[in-house]
């Protein structure tokens, strides 16, 4: 790669991420940022650029780093680096472990269930920093496949918001990579030369969200523009064209 493919990559992710934080009001000046960092390639790009000296002076924003360490889970993520990368950003790095039970048949999935037990922890993280703000490593990708998979298996036309209010928990839950795609994402990880994350889930084949990745990859051989259109979708919704309610009733 060369310095100058490098500098274009590193140029268009900020200015993404830049333009999301932006557009969708996620972080107010002045605040506490509790970044959740699993320790993969989109965590990692998320708190890089949080913590980048000019994004975070123009902000005047706190990044409290949160790694979560699920004992019945076989993630393998580098702590080291990640406790080295906090250093030389002078962030607080908090590490935490937790567990879930799960039995075979329950209402609720592992994935689910595995989900639900970290957010627990980062509430609780973020009462005790005195913030309300959780920034989380989806991607545009991953907002996409969410949307087909709630259409095909939940009957609903609904996806992971760039932000979310969690009312119940007096908490907002920010995306700001919602406008980066996952090979965006690829690229700036191997230039920031990111470890990669071993994730060995003995759930991970009970989740149907690799057979929606490979259906979107096959949209994209008909429309090299799908993926973008689906996302774009979202914010484009004629309701004038839809049944409406009631149509299942």
């Amino acid at each position: 790669m060369t310095s100058e493919e490098a500098k274009k990559i590193s140029l268009k992710v900020e200015r993404r991420f830049k333009k999301a934080v932006d557009t969708y009001g996620l972080i107010p000046r002045g605040s506490t940022v509790i970044a959740a960092i699993s320790g993969g390639k989109d965590s990692l790009c998320m708190l890089d650029l949080l913590t980048r000296d000019r994004f975070r002076k123009h902000y005047g924003i706190t990044v409290v780093a949160v790694h979560v360490v699920m004992e019945n889970v076989p993630y393998h993520a580098d702590l080291d680096f990640i406790q080295t990368f906090c250093e030389k950003r002078e962030i607080e790095l908090m590490v935490r472990k937790t567990q879930f039970e799960y039995r075979e048949g329950a209402k609720k999935s592992a994935c689910y269930l595995c989900s639900w037990q970290r957010r627990k922890v980062l509430y609780a993280i973020a009462r005790e920093k005195g913030t309300g703000i959780i920034a989380l490593g989806h991607h545009q990708d991953d907002m996409v496949e969410t949307l087909l998979m709630n259409m095909a298996f939940q009957g609903s036309i609904s996806s992971m918001p760039p932000k979310m209010k969690m009312s119940a928990f007096d908490m907002t839950m920010i995306r700001p990579l919602a406008l980066i795609s996952n090979k965006q994402l690829e690229d700036y990880a191997a230039l920031r030369q990111f470890p990669k994350m071993k994730k060995e889930c003995p759930h991970e084949e009970a989740s149907s969200r690799s057979d929606i990745r490979a259906v979107i990859e096959q949209l994209g051989q008909l429309n090299p523009k799908a993926r973008s259109n689906i996302f774009a979708s979202m914010s484009h919704i004629q309701e004038d064209y839809l049944p409406g309610n009631g149509i299942n009733k």
